[in-house]
């Protein structure tokens, strides 16, 4: 980990960046606090060659985003030539679509037709999909957990993961050992802390929280994760300060 490869996942500052205006005010910040790097989430509809010129005259990588499931199915040659203009390499989803919740068989489904999806992006754009979980899929379905499904059916040589290892702990499972499952099909990984507050447990900035941080960046490092994505679903402070906290920490463990 390098300070290069830390990035600020924007989801975490979706209530600035509805606007070009927003968007453009809130590249300045990140960048003010350290970062080099995003990845585009949450935005508002922006246009993608604003987006590269807001970016660019922040200084700042795109190095992953998140799409929509339907702009995958729909759109994707589109999406590619955003990524293309973005010089993004990571197309990720950031939710299983709900259909395919319910069962092993719809983890089955999607694995399937998501690889197929994949294998166009890898092989006619050059481009890796990456999936980001959640606590769902840590459930058990006839004993096995969503999760399994997916790094059991879908196609390793597309089909790549963005564990998010809040959610990892969340659902129960052990952060660094998930890291060691996904060795070779993980490049981008998302870090956040949990706290507890109130007897309920709280996302909280890295470092501020529970989850062993040096033991989850070694385990990055040992299985060549290449981006470090800082993001908090939800703020108990301003989130542009949530982000420099998560920051500064990180930069302790460089």
């Amino acid at each position: 980990m390098k300070t290069s490869t830390i990035a600020a996942q924007m989801y975490t500052l979706r209530d600035f960046t509805q606007t070009p205006e927003g968007l453009r005010e809130s590249f300045l910040k990140v960048k003010d606090i350290g970062y080099q790097a995003v990845q585009v989430s949450g935005i508002g509809p922006v246009d993608p060659k604003q987006v590269k010129q807001y970016a660019d005259e922040a200084g700042l990588a795109i190095c992953a985003t998140h799409v929509p499931w339907n702009r995958l199915v729909n759109d994707l040659d589109a999406l590619a030539a955003e990524h293309k203009l973005w010089n993004c390499k990571y197309v990720g989803l950031g939710s299983l679509p709900g259909e395919y919740q319910t069962s092993q068989e719809g983890y089955r489904t999607f694995a399937k037709k998501v690889s197929e999806i994949a294998l166009v992006l890898k092989q006619k754009h050059g481009l890796q999909f990456v999936y980001h979980n959640h606590d769902f899929e840590f459930e058990r379905l006839d004993g096995v957990t969503g999760l399994e499904v997916l790094l059991q059916e879908a196609d390793p040589l597309a089909f790549d993961f963005e564990l998010d290892l809040y959610w990892v702990q969340a659902g129960g499972g052990s952060p660094v050992d998930w890291i060691h499952r996904v060795k070779d099909r993980m490049r981008v990984v998302h870090l956040k802390d949990m706290a507890v507050v109130a007897r309920k447990a709280e996302f909280a900035e890295i470092g501020q929280g529970n989850m062993n941080y040096p033991a989850i960046i070694e385990a990055c490092r040992e299985t060549g994760v290449e981006w470090f994505v800082v993001e908090q679903d939800v703020c108990r402070r301003d989130p542009f300060e949530s982000l420099k906290i998560s920051l500064d920490y990180l930069h302790t463990l460089l």
